[in-house]
């Protein structure tokens, strides 16, 4: 059995009285879409946080291909991208010279990166917008660039906080292509979602509430577990 390339052990995250994250224990494989589902304030980013090494754990640890996340966070920075719900695009900078910053933040070699940059326009499909401003770009292609940008060092895992959220049914289905994709190339994909219906376009999902992993297996398995139906509800703001 290969060694998983995410791995949380009896992870935790009190901020005073507050214990945001409690004795989180879970394991991920390569090339999994791990679904991480809770609603708002469950942990979710949290989490994240202290797998991206931006946020020190109170207790526990968190090891990404063997390596602790928070004692060799400069280490493993190097292993991931990272997309949070307010990722820093430069929005007065075009496409290609986001791509071009991201890629000196992460030291891409020079000969590399046209044709990093060059296949990454491709993957998702702004090579007609290369040129465009970041802020004359839809809040859908906004979001593909981020991830094309954390995607600019070639890691092997992918971190999105939330990456869908207040996207349109077009850019929301376009981005889940772009996950299954780099999954079938062997990337590992960490995702959050309060949105059930993406929860069960992964390969595995964990349900988070209270700081606490209640459940963790296939999107089959955890519906019938809870063997409950779930409703996702949208209501618009009354007018004053």
């Amino acid at each position: 059995m290969n060694d998983p390339v995410i791995a949380l052990h009896h992870l935790s995250k009190s901020y005073g009285n507050v214990d945001a994250v409690q004795d989180l224990s879970l394991t991920i494989e390569a090339g999994t879409i791990f679904g991480f589902l809770g609603p708002n304030g469950a942990g979710k980013t949290t989490t994240m946080r202290m797998l991206c090494g931006l946020t020190h754990p109170t207790s526990g640890r968190a090891t990404i291909q063997g390596v602790d996340t928070w004692k060799e966070r400069q280490k493993v920075r190097t292993k991931f991208g990272y997309v949070s719900q307010s990722f820093s695009l430069y929005r007065d900078l075009t496409v290609l010279e986001n791509f071009r910053f991201f890629a000196g933040a992460y030291n891409v070699p020079g000969a590399q990166l046209d044709e990093r940059i060059d296949r990454l326009l491709q993957v998702i499909d702004l090579e007609e917008k290369k040129r465009a401003t970041a802020d004359n770009l839809s809040g859908g292609m906004r979001q593909l660039l981020a991830i094309g940008c954390a995607l600019v060092h070639n890691p092997s895992i992918l971190f999105l906080d939330e990456p869908t959220r207040g996207l349109d049914p077009v850019h929301r289905q376009q981005i889940w292509n772009l996950l299954y994709d780099l999954s079938n190339e062997g990337k590992t994909i960490f995702v959050t979602t309060h949105y059930m219906d993406e929860a069960e376009r992964c390969t595995e999902v964990g349900f988070i509430e209270n700081g606490r992993l209640l459940a963790k297996a296939s999107p089959r398995a955890l519906k019938a577990s809870f063997r409950a139906h779930l409703l996702e509800i949208d209501v618009e703001p009354l007018m004053p």
